[in-house]
């Protein structure tokens, strides 16, 4: 028995914006403008559940996946341009390279080391499939943030198995939030600053113009943005069923805006007001994902789990920082790199700035967007990979 029953629709939709909206203010706040909204709202949702105030899983929460999730993509890539993601930010798209380049080492490393196989009880499928999918989901959700967990989750049919599944968001979500502590502490370790280049400001990128800052966003361009937003949605759907192939409908979708993003940016451009909309309602979705958190289902499922995210993001680190130091790029490129990868668009910037990195807070969205668009295609590659091998 739960505060507010699964039931509830209008109250636990009530709840999970109530966090987002709160998750948004607590961050201005000393503590929070280091930990970001998004991992309030996450902290928050575990809480609020754990805690027997809203469920683990209702009809609510199957309604932001549905719906929230496929949307939330092209509202984050309508600046997803190709030319400006690897041409203007050459350098943070570089430290962005060695940071997914790291996640894959490290799901390959923790898959190969561990055995997940009885891990996930999913029907009709065999147990190399599942740790397939166990791949797929982890290499997705570190390069490209929950989004793409979510995306991956559908894709190779782990949300169907609904105890892993709880049992792998906690896990996910708890390590999250400490990796991205690990990450705002590094700059400040001497012995580890000294072995890498000062960074300097660079006045041409943290003065570089923002359409959505150089109009108001008004309710023509929200409406036009979502009216967008689900179009694609739609046209996505439409090509997934006529090639049949339903797994690739996440990787479609992101095809399809990334190409209108980069041929016509200037009519994007003027749908001002997506990327803040989307922000929105990520909040609202990683409240209604860690929701499902359960802690005791990870104490008594997931230990293994545990062990795999070690291993995955301490091998995600070490390569970040030999690669990154072979390379050239500074300490503060590497965590909002490392930031955007892990926990997505939306944290890379907020950490920029309050660490005072503002030349990288624009290339930290950008790197971030660029995670959302490469994190379902090579979660998916290395899912149907793996599953081959």
């Amino acid at each position: 028995m739960t505060l507010v029953s699964p039931d509830n629709d209008f109250a636990l939709m009530a709840v999970l914006f109530g966090i987002a909206g709160i998750s948004f203010i607590a961050e201005k706040t000393r503590v929070g403008s280091h930990l970001t909204g998004a991992v309030i709202a996450i902290l928050g949702a575990i809480a609020a559940a754990n805690l027997r105030i809203i469920p683990h899983a209702a009809p609510a929460f199957d309604f932001v996946f549905d719906y929230f999730v496929p949307v939330l993509i092209p509202l984050f890539l309508f600046k997803a341009n190709l030319r400006h993601m690897l041409f203007e930010t050459t350098r943070m798209t570089g430290a962005f390279l060695i940071a997914a380049l790291g996640t894959v080492a490290g799901v390959i490393l923790a898959v190969s080391m561990l055995d997940l196989s009885g891990l996930a009880s999913m029907a009709d499928t065999d147990p190399a499939l599942r740790e397939a999918g166990i791949a797929g989901l982890f290499a997705s959700t570190y390069i490209g943030g929950s989004v793409n967990y979510a995306a991956l989750g559908e894709i190779t049919g782990l949300r169907s198995d609904a105890s892993f599944f709880s049992a792998a968001t906690a896990t996910d979500n708890l390590f999250s939030a400490v990796f991205l502590s690990v990450l705002a502490l590094l700059p400040g370790w001497r012995f580890l600053a000294a072995r890498f280049q000062a960074h300097e400001q660079e006045a041409a990128t943290s003065t570089a113009s923002d359409p959505d800052h150089e109009e108001p966003i008004t309710a023509a361009s929200l409406t036009l943005a979502a009216a967008t937003a689900i179009a694609f949605v739609a046209v996505g759907d439409a090509v997934t069923g006529w090639l049949e192939m339903p797994s690739l409908r996440y990787a479609i979708i992101t095809a399809l805006v990334v190409a209108a993003a980069t041929l016509f940016p200037h009519w994007m451009d003027r749908l001002r007001g997506g990327f803040e909309m989307g922000v929105g309602l990520a909040f609202v979705f990683f409240a209604a994902i860690a929701a499902g958190a359960d802690i005791m289902a990870m104490i008594q499922i997931a230990p293994i789990l545990v062990v795999l995210v070690v291993v995955l993001l301490s091998t995600h680190l070490t390569v970040l920082l030999l690669l990154g130091r072979v390379f050239g790029l500074t300490l503060p490129e590497l965590v909002t790199a490392s930031n955007a990868a892990v926990l997505g668009a939306t944290t890379a910037p907020a950490l920029a700035a309050a660490r005072g990195w503002n030349d990288l807070v624009t290339p930290g969205v950008l790197v971030g967007v660029l995670g959302y668009a490469l994190g379902t295609f090579i979660g998916t590659g290395l899912f149907h990979l793996w599953g081959m091998l």
